[in-house]
């Protein structure tokens, strides 16, 4: 009876021994993360939307909450991380309390309240690599179909398909700007708008060239093929971030945007088309019925981009002196999603690998994003 008895309480001793290693963890995000300043800001934020005039300057009002969002996704799973440990010392005293079966199966949930605290933990870990200037922003993505044709461009689909299903995940909500149809199927381009709270933080992890190996469902011979697409990913930027485009530099075109038929064909040129002549780079929309809101659509787009493109050349001219990096192009793809002779897909850049192609492709793409941005925090910290 006696051994049973400390067999007992060494079991509750070890859950003891779990919580207090999750109290110290707590502590210690608290300190990393800046909690108390980031409640204060949420408070002013708040505050800030609460105010009669607020929606009167709406481009201020959609920064402010853009920001409100942002400290939120700290302070939401912070809370929520203490809530489970305090909760979790709670009911170990209870446990402690009972004997017998009684008392094993308080223990089974006190445990089970430790894995709730340990999911919030890894959030707000993930949440501490995001400290980018711009990692709180919405994000404009691009896909564009490289090598393979058709088979290529119905690649673009199905990374379209991968990035809408892990964008529902994340809560977020995306909205579509333009796409470009592929001569027999699928899609040559499609640029889209991703908003959300750290949307560009974990969406910069995709930027690059993904590889795709498959039995073509386009070929009678039923050949294995490889194609390629490019996914380009830039910051939304607030309005306070300036970006000189002169009128000069700009080409504007309009044309008839696609959509359903009959009764809702769209019979005005109100799809925008912007070209910055001096960079080449070339942005569209055609979601909205009215040119205007295009314009001004495809008018954040560039602005977005030019400032990638900006900061790209001061890049560039520090590589001149410290050291080139890698260029982002064909031939050095991020990623390969092998789905025949075997499944797999695998960064290339920190060997993560996987052979659940099917959930990947359904939107499972966390691990992927987690493991390049603990590898960027390990080389900055180096």
């Amino acid at each position: 009876m006696a051994e049973e008895v400390k067999e007992k309480l060494l079991e509750a001793e070890e859950v003891r021994q779990r919580i207090g290693k999750l109290k110290a963890s707590v502590d210690e995000m608290a300190a990393y993360i800046g909690i108390e300043d980031r409640r204060r800001r949420l408070a002013e934020l708040e505050g800030q939307q609460a105010s009669a005039d607020f929606w009167n300057d709406q481009a201020k009002a959609k920064d402010v909450i853009a920001r409100t969002n942002a400290e939120r996704a700290y302070v939401v799973p912070f809370d929520a991380l203490l809530k489970c440990v305090d909760d979790a010392g709670v009911m170990l005293e209870l446990a402690e309390m009972e004997e017998g079966p009684a008392q094993q199966a308080a223990l089974a949930d006190t445990l089970a309240e430790c894995a709730k605290a340990d999911d919030y933990f890894s959030k707000l870990r993930l949440q501490s690599l995001l400290g980018g200037k711009f990692d709180a922003c919405n994000v404009f993505v691009k896909l564009h179909a490289g090598q393979g044709g058709t088979e290529a461009c119905d690649w673009v689909t199905m990374l379209y398909r991968m990035y809408q299903r892990y964008a529902e995940g994340q809560g977020w909500k995306i909205e579509e700007y333009d796409q470009q149809p592929g001569e027999e199927a699928g899609l040559k381009d499609v640029y889209f708008r991703i908003e959300g709270p750290y949307a560009y933080g974990l969406m910069k992890a995709e930027r690059g060239i993904h590889r795709l190996v498959r039995i073509s469902p386009f070929d009678a011979n039923k050949r294995r093929q490889t194609s390629f697409a490019s996914v380009e990913t830039v910051a939304e930027i607030n309005d306070d971030i300036e970006v000189e485009i002169k009128d000069e530099d700009l080409r504007v075109d309009t044309y008839r945007s696609g959509g359903a038929g009959g009764q809702h064909v769209n019979k005005t040129d109100s799809a925008v088309r912007l070209t910055h002549l001096p960079t080449g780079i070339v942005v569209a929309c055609q979601k909205e019925r009215s040119q205007h809101m295009n314009k001004e659509k495809a008018m954040n787009m560039l602005k977005a981009q030019l400032y990638e493109y900006y900061e790209d050349q001061k890049k560039a001219e520090m590589d001149r002196f410290y050291g080139a990096k890698s260029a982002n192009g064909w031939g050095s793809q991020i990623r390969s999603y092998v789905f025949c002779p075997y499944t797999q897909v695998k960064d290339l850049r920190t060997d993560y690998e996987t052979s659940d192609v099917d959930g990947v492709m359904d939107g499972h793409l966390q691990p992927f994003v987690e493991a390049w941005l603990q590898q960027q925090a390990t080389k900055k910290t180096a």
